[in-house]
């Protein structure tokens, strides 16, 4: 359903006061308690994906929506309307038509407990980092952008040297190598197409774009990222973006990047000479200096193309946020399940001790040197680094079929992704961290 219509049928069936931009679709509705939609996140939910889609389209067409953080799995709680309903049920998502006595008894339950209802007022513009022949199921959160029905751009290095990414509230960054290395994937996949293509994507953009080296390019890249942050932006990275892009922001005036053309080792001086302060999350990380090892540091603590250093897979757990004076993190964290099952990625994890003083821990793997996803406030904007590749797909393979989400509708990992891309859309002088 288009945004106009579905306004507009919300407008009439509801009867709420509608302003209406037809040029841009701009509305504001004021909505009273009753009637309500509680969509519930706990285990009664009938697709727990396509539910932050529902609650994105609310938001976008300038709807009041709730996010009541903590109250069974997370729920959202919107506006009674047929679109609503059509919408929602067209895409298998359970609802409850509440009236205002059973709303004032929720807010009195969220009130008396570890929870808080958060106004969700704009709907966050996104955008998907990614090169031009990458295929879009290799790419978690593309896959539940696609899935939930929440719209997305993709953008790469152009637009980020251009300076486009001001257009955008939310950015995702997954298994790019920021070190410009291509993840020295040249160590086990020499001679295959989509390499040969990787390699000369990034190389003929490094010379359009005037730089000497595709890492050179890559650094560029990364300090308009940590700029993009610095000035607003919501920055969302999984797998190889996260490590990566810090060793490339601390590594400014180094040279990182072995020549796997020839061998040539990384400077064993490196290490001395990077620049923590640059980076978002990390610090006292040590560079593999093998060209050998398809590692790029010690910050990983699982080392899955390591060979002996690779680590098994465990579980990992949320950790429980108070609603009412961390809203951040208590909706990074919201979910219907509180122990996950890991899974691996280039970068799996992230070792304690490199974590900057400061960085939340939203989970971790109990007695484990390591945790699995962290956030913090950079600038006026924030970063959250969530490890592994797909959370559906433990032992993830190039060249694997894609995961259909339509098998895994309930995944706790999953929804760790939307809960990113929703949080935006909370209320500014609710965020207190």
């Amino acid at each position: 359903m288009k945004r106009r219509d579905f306004v507009e049928s919300v407008s009439r069936i509801v009867g709420l006061s509608v302003s209406a931009n037809l040029v841009g679709f701009h509305s504001t509705i004021r909505l009273s308690e009753n009637p309500s939609l509680l969509i519930p996140m706990d285990d009664v939910q009938g697709d727990h994906l396509k539910a932050y889609g529902v609650a994105y389209r609310v938001v976008q067409a300038g709807i009041k929506a709730e996010w009541l953080l903590n109250y069974r799995g997370g729920s959202f709680l919107v506006p009674d309307g047929a679109a609503i309903r059509r919408d929602a049920a067209l895409n298998g998502v359970g609802f409850e038509a509440v009236d205002g006595a059973q709303v004032t008894a929720i807010r009195g339950e969220i009130e008396g407990a570890n929870a808080d209802a958060v106004p969700l007022e704009k709907a966050p513009k996104v955008a998907v980092y990614v090169p031009p022949n990458a295929p879009p199921w290799d790419d978690a959160v593309t896959m539940a952008l696609q899935y939930a029905g929440i719209p997305f751009d993709k953008v790469w290095d152009f637009e980020v040297i251009a300076g486009r990414l001001k257009q955008y509230d939310w950015l995702h960054l997954h298994h790019e190598d920021f070190t410009g290395q291509y993840s020295k994937f040249y160590l086990i996949y020499t001679g295959q197409l989509w390499l040969a293509e990787m390699v000369h994507y990034n190389g003929d953009a490094a010379r359009q774009l005037g730089f000497p080296s595709v890492p050179e390019l890559k650094k560029a890249v990364a300090r308009a990222i940590r700029d993009y942050v610095a000035n607003g932006g919501f920055l969302f990275a999984m797998c190889t973006a996260t490590e990566t892009i810090d060793l490339a922001l601390a590594a400014e005036h180094v040279d990182i990047a072995a020549t796997f053309a020839d061998g040539t080792p990384i400077d064993p001086q490196a290490d001395a000479n990077l620049d923590w302060s640059k980076a978002f999350a990390f610090s006292g990380g040590h560079i593999e200096p093998n060209p050998l090892i398809a590692s790029f540091s010690d910050i990983d603590g699982h080392q899955v193309n390591a060979g002996p250093r690779r680590q098994p897979l465990g579980a990992f757990k949320l950790f429980n946020f108070s609603a009412k004076i961390d809203p951040v993190p208590t909706m990074l964290v919201q979910d219907h399940r509180q122990v996950i099952p890991d899974f691996y990625g280039l970068t799996t994890s992230f070792m304690r001790q490199r974590l900057k003083p400061g960085v939340t821990v939203l989970a971790d793997e109990e007695g484990a040197p390591w945790v699995k996803y962290i956030h913090n406030d950079f600038g006026k904007g924030t970063w959250t680094f969530f490890g592994g590749h797909d959370p559906e797909d433990p032992q993830h393979q190039i060249g694997d079929p894609p995961t259909d989400l339509s098998l895994h509708a309930h995944s706790p990992g999953y929804r760790l992704i939307l809960n990113n891309v929703l949080f935006p859309a909370a209320k500014k002088r609710e965020l207190k961290t």
